[in-house]
């Protein structure tokens, strides 16, 4: 060996940078073997360690009672499990792991006491399964945390998988498995939240739901990416993948986005449910877009619900209806496709019906083989009670009914669309019909097929008809 190549192997040695090693649950005691409660010991370590990182090397550990992580005693703090090789398993209430801070200010830096920075931000849960094996036990919960993180990891057979209470700050949690859960996947419960992002994770099988918002007040949410589905309770007397009840709370400014969200039907189901408060309409300005949603009683239910967007979702197996909107305001929806698709199991695909709703816009919804309405009423597109509703540039094929359905409501416009039964043994109805007190209600411009009752059922003054078009075969 020369002289440069020795220099150089010696400059290497000397500036490799030294690095102390976390400190691991092993080193106190623990046996990770599933029969010795390591409560005891993993407490102590989170205690006493130095280091910031907790390790769970490969094993499973049994806890008894909740590890309590206090981040203003114990300093910055964050757990692994060696990519998911390190597994917790609760055999006692409550949460696994508890993370507890004390930030009470938002995310404006200048509400922040100077300790939040120096030992409470950004505790980590990384690469750890957490399996539950009591009736009430759940994964991890966080309260008055600024930047709760969760990546990698794996929650099952617990009641919920994560919960976030009383307050949170800028919430991430990415790339888990949060599974077969008796209770909610992700659980937003009487929390004050701005700023959350759920991504790239699968929430599935969680009986309460997938993700919920219960009796909170969320900013700045965002659930994208996510494979949330089979979020359903055949005993329940509802379900949802997706359930954001603000009967009390306040949740605004979020997007649901990119997501398949799909179940079973079930008793009251939904694929995504918003519930308004009676009086405030307190859930809105919330963008829906992208989304396979299928499979369910009712795929999007809005109940006083104002200012949200759907655009660009495709849905399926409604067997109820694909879209039900109760007592909303200032909805629109844009480009979707509701189809019954043949590959698809399930004997009835529902439309859309809105029901003492203000201010909606229906805008190139694709519909096919809608199996909606009766003898005397209903259709693929039902207008209910409702005032200021615009319909227009749709397309739909083949309803069992009536391609659109208007009673009781007032200012309706139904414009440049195609309604048509292109079956060899047509059943459409009508193409539309208008009915009970409705008034300024405009037909205008349209591409309709005559069912077997008309193309157009309207008295003289509930309705304006003109400037329509046969529809050719």
């Amino acid at each position: 060996m020369n002289r440069l190549a020795a220099s150089l192997i010696l400059c290497a040695a000397t500036f490799v940078p030294q690095f102390s090693p976390a400190a691991s649950v092993r080193d106190f005691g623990t046996k990770g073997d599933g029969k010795t409660d390591d409560t005891a010991a993993i407490q102590k370590a989170v205690n006493e360690a130095k280091d910031g990182v907790l390790e769970f090397p490969k094993g499973n550990y049994l806890l008894s009672k909740t590890i309590e992580i206090k981040l203003a005693e114990r300093g910055l703090t964050s757990i692994t499990g060696f990519g998911g090789v390190g597994r917790v398993t609760m055999s006692g209430a409550g949460p696994a792991f508890r993370f507890t801070g004390t930030h009470l200010g938002s995310a404006d830096p200048a509400s922040f006491k100077p300790g939040v920075w120096e030992n409470e931000r950004m505790p980590q849960v990384d690469g750890l399964e957490i399996v539950g094996a009591h009736e009430e036990a759940d994964g991890l919960e966080f309260i008055k945390v600024m930047q709760p993180t969760v990546r990698a990891s794996l929650i099952r057979n617990v009641r919920h998988g994560i919960r976030l209470a009383e307050r949170n700050r800028n919430v991430l949690i990415d790339s888990c498995h949060i599974y077969n859960n008796t209770g909610v996947g992700v659980f937003f419960d009487r929390v004050n939240v701005h700023q959350a992002i759920v991504h790239g994770s699968h929430i599935s099988y969680c009986k309460s739901g997938g993700i919920k918002i219960q009796a909170s007040e969320i900013r700045n949410f965002h659930f994208t990416g996510n494979d949330i589905e089979y979020n359903y309770d055949l005993k329940a007397e509802a379900s949802a993948d997706i359930l954001i009840d603000v009967t009390e709370g306040s949740v605004r400014e979020g997007t649901i986005a990119s997501n398949t969200i799909q179940a079973k039907p079930s008793p009251g189901g939904a694929n995504i449910r918003f519930l308004g408060n009676a009086d405030t309409n307190k859930v809105g300005v919330i963008s829906i877009t992208g989304n396979m949603i299928s499979s369910q009683k009712v795929n999007v239910h809005l109940v006083r619900a104002r200012g949200v967007v759907l655009s660009g979702n495709t849905m399926f197996v409604g067997h109820e209806q694909a879209m039900l909107f109760e007592g909303c305001r200032n909805i629109s929806v844009g480009t979707h496709i509701i189809d019954h698709n043949p590959d698809y199991l399930g004997d009835i695909t529902g439309g859309i019906v809105l029901r003492k709703c203000a201010g909606v816009t229906l805008n190139g919804v694709h519909m096919e083989d809608i199996r909606a309405g009766s003898d005397t009423e209903g259709g693929a597109i039902e207008v209910i009670d409702s005032d200021g509703v615009n319909i227009s540039a749709c397309q739909i094929y083949e309803p069992s009914t009536r391609g659109i359905y208007v009673t009781n409501s007032h200012n309706v416009a139904i414009s440049d669309s195609t309604i048509a039964d292109r079956r060899a043994e047509p059943l459409m109805l009508n193409a539309i019909m208008v009915n009970g007190r409705s008034k300024g209600v405009m037909v205008r411009g349209n591409i309709l097929m005559r069912g077997k009752a008309g193309d157009v059922t309207a008295e003289a003054f509930t309705a304006r008809v003109e400037g329509n078009t046969p529809y050719v075969k």
